[in-house]
């Protein structure tokens, strides 16, 4: 993006290809073979058009059950080899769990670079802290997770048994709706819920879930914002947007949300 010089879309320059590169790395993936996948999953995705979403699941499936016979045959030094090596595992879930972890292993983090950049370079007081003191980087990530996501929807759950919250009977077998973003915004937690202080100690957010629900992706949509933002500031301090902020379009046709385009200049 350096090389090419200002202006450029951030999205297609690191928020995609970061991710992508990373899980296919991790997975043992050919990364020659993204702009296909990425199309499966992107339909797979598609929260407006049910037959097109199941034909994105089915073509996303059977492309892990091809990948698993390409380890059988030839295995590398990657997680579908490991799970390949794994006694008790079928093929077909080898399948669906590599493909689960490919969907989910980049397409959040696609979003939240995004996203997290938006937020930055939209909050000017907060770049400079970054600029100024790197160590803040950590902090900066949780509070970039933490701050987006009211009034999301919730996720569906069900009770395990009867409960009572604020006056309210949910019995056992009751479908409960968990709301992370309003958790993330709870003024008992987190003082000026509402503001974005990247100095803030926001770790107890719920944006990975928590329990056994929570996400085993974490630690690498850590690491990989981490580096990203903190090369982002360093590399690119005037980093300014290039068009005004009302310009931006939201992806509403995909689960995973996020920007259509992130033009940026410096």
């Amino acid at each position: 993006m350096k090389q090419q010089g200002p202006p450029a879309d951030l999205n297609a320059a690191l928020a995609l290809p970061l991710p992508i590169l990373v899980i296919c790395e991790l997975l043992g993936v050919p990364y020659e073979e993204r702009t296909q996948f990425r199309a499966w999953t992107q339909a797979a995705a598609d929260v407006l058009d049910r037959s097109r979403s199941e034909q994105g699941l089915g073509d996303l499936f059977a492309y892990g059950q091809e990948l698993v016979a390409r380890k059988r045959r030839e295995p590398g030094d990657d997680v579908i080899s490991r799970l390949c090596a794994t006694d008790g595992v079928a093929d077909d879930e080898i399948a669906m769990l590599s493909m689960a972890l490919l969907f989910a292993g980049h397409e959040t983090t696609v979003v939240q670079i995004g996203m997290g950049a938006l937020l930055l370079l939209t909050s000017a007081d907060q770049w400079q802290l970054l600029l100024g003191d790197p160590g803040l980087i950590p902090g900066a990530v949780e509070e970039i997770m933490r701050v987006p996501g009211k009034s999301g929807g919730g996720i569906p759950r069900y009770a395990h048994t009867d409960i009572e919250i604020g006056g309210v009977t949910i019995r056992a077998g009751d479908l409960v709706m968990l709301d992370n973003g309003a958790a993330n915004h709870d003024e008992a937690v987190f003082a000026d819920p509402d503001r974005f202080d990247v100095t803030r100690r926001a770790t107890a957010h719920l944006t990975f879930g928590h329990g056994v629900r929570y996400c085993i992706g974490a630690p690498l949509a850590r690491m990989e914002l981490q580096v990203a933002f903190g090369q982002l500031v360093s590399r690119f301090p005037g980093m300014r947007l290039a068009v005004p902020v009302e310009d931006l379009r939201v992806r509403s046709d995909v689960l995973t949300g996020g920007l259509i385009e992130l033009p940026v200049t410096w």
